[in-house]
């Protein structure tokens, strides 16, 4: 079981944003990598409270768990908290360490271990978008796609950089009026990788990468929106030498239903029956997610009756159960009639029986629309 998050950072459900981050600064630079070389628990706790800081500085995350707690992010398919790994860690929140551990801290796009040691380079994100059916949608689904991405070209070798020694990072002593001051930056050199090409391929850019197409497999979890962000970690452009790959980030794209409307996790479908249909009431076919579903409709069905099918909606990502499908019954009135039927409805425009009756049961136009929303 997942402990709370609360209890990671040593806070209370009340605390404020400023004690949030100051609880989480605390913790992050008790644990740091950097103060704690070689220790696995101290790294463990470091990415713990990384994650907890990471939900709770949220407003939107923090309610979500307030209410659900672990069980609002499980099943989010790498959109919610949870799972992050260390250069997760110094590419968001570097900001929070300042120059806590020699003005470059690991961060900045450099994740640094071991106590000031060689700072690795992550390599640049790639992005594409992916494009979905709301058959998808509903069901989750395995993608495929060709990727073109940079990796290490076969034959390159790289020696340590002469002018930052392998560390990825110069430092500079410059005098204030405040006294002496030192700043890192990373070396121009060696871009901040701490290696410089010893032997390059033909085939090989100045930094010993090449463009390879590669086929990348993406899961998908059901219930995901149009403008969501999905991470593949790993699957970005390589990094030269010693550094991490960036990763792929899937835009997600949603492509309109023919007759379904989508409605956060409801459907909403329009039925249109004859007048006689409605009258004399009948059963109709409508389409379901990747299926179709019978309906009855009783005699005497009025016009902007709501008819709701629990369960038939869009399965929610955060793992909640799935949304309705809301069908929209709307009688069609003929525009032309021939001598005949209009003969009938003129007998029929007198009779009481179709006189417009509404039943207390009958909702108004706001009453439906307040149940779509319940």
């Amino acid at each position: 079981m997942k402990e709370d998050y609360y209890e990671i950072l040593g806070i209370g459900k009340n605390a404020t944003a400023a004690e949030i981050k100051k609880a989480y600064r605390k913790k992050a630079l008790e644990h740091h990598p950097d103060k704690n070389p070689g220790d696995h628990k101290a790294e463990e706790l470091f990415k713990k409270s990384a994650e907890a800081y990471e939900v709770l500085s949220n407003p939107d995350k923090k309610a979500r768990y307030d209410q659900y707690g672990h069980a609002a992010f499980e099943g989010a398919g790498g959109f919610g908290g949870g799972g992050m790994n260390m250069d997760d860690i110094f590419s968001q929140f570097g900001d929070i360490f300042g120059g806590a551990f020699g003005g470059g801290g690991g961060f900045g796009g450099f994740s640094g271990f071991g106590g000031g040691g060689q700072r690795r380079v992550k390599g640049s994100n790639l992005r594409i978008r992916v494009k979905m059916t709301l058959e998808e949608v509903a069901n989750g689904v395995e993608k495929k796609v060709k990727v073109r991405r940079k990796i290490q070209a076969s034959g390159v070798t790289y020696k340590t950089c002469g002018t930052c020694g392998g560390r990825g990072q110069v430092t500079k002593i410059t005098n204030t009026i405040l006294g002496r001051m030192q700043t890192a930056a990373p070396c121009t050199a060696c871009g901040g990788s701490g290696q410089i090409i010893n032997n390059r391929p033909k085939d090989a850019d100045e930094h010993g990468l090449k463009v390879n197409e590669e086929t990348v497999s993406i899961k998908i979890p059901a219930g995901v929106e149009d403008g969501m962000q999905l991470k593949v970690p790993g699957k970005g452009n390589e990094a030269p030498g010693q550094g991490i790959p960036g990763d792929l980030l899937v835009a997600i794209e949603t492509v309109d239903h023919e007759t379904l409307k989508r409605e956060g996790d409801n459907l909403h479908y329009d039925l249109y029956i004859s007048f006689p249909e409605a009258v004399l009431g009948t059963s109709k076919e409508i389409d379901a997610v990747g299926s179709k579903v019978r309906i009855k409709l009783e005699p005497g069905i009025q016009s902007g009756k709501i008819l709701r099918l629990r369960g038939k909606g869009i399965s929610s990502i955060n793992g909640y159960g799935s949304g309705d499908l809301l069908v929209h019954v709307n009688v069609w009135t003929p525009k032309e009639l021939n001598k005949e039927q209009k003969e009938f409805f003129e007998r029929m425009e007198g009779s009481d029986n179709f006189e417009p009756k509404p039943e207390k049961s009958d909702k108004s136009f706001f009453e439906k629309v307040k149940d779509m929303f319940s």
